[in-house]
């Protein structure tokens, strides 16, 4: 048996941490596997090259998965997102975990539902207590800040972890990773106080998930998805894209 790759070890130990505390229950497709298999369309790969996972379960609305494993292309990617429901002001949480070439990377956020500009006490309730862990993890030996675009910035949070990393550096993330995860479960537990959802009612808050959803799985955002789709198809993509857009209301 293979030894588990740095980057998907990281990502099973988040995913069955959020399977277990949140009762999480898979959705399967039609044949009972996967909700999604992704089939290679790249000339030198055959067959199968990932997956899709949908969970459901508590306090939240949904948890998507994406596995991308193409050894030719040195590719070893692994990526969830899970939704709160769309009428609440609970972050959505991602983590994306990933080996290309020589390089490993991730992405670590919680993505914010409000306007952080302009709503001060969301913004100190919600990410002040991930602050210190931020700023540690940046300034470990062996990281370095991922090439994004401004736009990609601004349609998650400043407190996004999104890094290149050694072998090494890599290896110290699984503190930072249930960093994140342990804060954003307290929120998802306790909710978010009245005081810092003063003046966002439910249907204000709907609209602005399917437009921020929007933002963040646009392929004029995210250059991802026109990599991606040579090696799985447009059809594939168009339907993860509408999964992970999908909204709760």
């Amino acid at each position: 048996m293979s030894p588990v790759s740095l980057p998907k070890a990281l990502w099973d130990n988040t995913l069955n941490q959020l399977i277990d505390r949140l009762n999480l229950s898979e959705i399967t497709g039609d044949d009972g596997g996967h909700y999604m298999d992704l089939i290679s369309q790249l000339p030198m790969v055959q067959g199968e090259v990932g997956n899709v996972r949908l969970f459901k379960g508590d306090g939240i609305y949904q948890l998507v998965t994406c596995s991308l494993v193409v050894p030719p292309i040195h590719l070893d990617s692994h990526m969830l997102f899970v939704f709160s429901d769309s009428d609440c002001a609970v972050p959505h949480f991602t983590l994306d975990s990933v080996k290309a070439g020589e390089h490993n990377a991730f992405h670590l956020d919680l993505i914010p539902r409000v306007d952080l500009g302009s709503n001060y006490t969301y913004m100190t309730e919600v990410f002040g207590p991930l602050t210190d862990l931020c700023e540690e993890a940046r300034a470990i030996d062996g990281m370095e800040k991922a090439h994004i675009s401004p736009i990609q910035y601004a349609v998650m949070s400043p407190w996004m972890l999104v890094q290149r990393a050694s072998d090494e550096a890599f290896e110290k993330m699984d503190k930072y990773v249930d960093g994140y995860l342990n804060h954003w479960l307290s929120i998802v537990e306790k909710g978010i106080s009245p005081e810092a959802l003063e003046g966002h009612s439910a249907d204000a808050l709907i609209a602005r998930d399917a437009r921020n959803k929007s933002m963040i799985f646009d392929p004029a955002v995210d250059p991802v998805w026109g990599r991606i789709e040579g090696m799985i198809g447009t059809d594939a993509v168009s339907k993860l894209r509408r999964l992970l857009k999908s909204t709760s209301a």
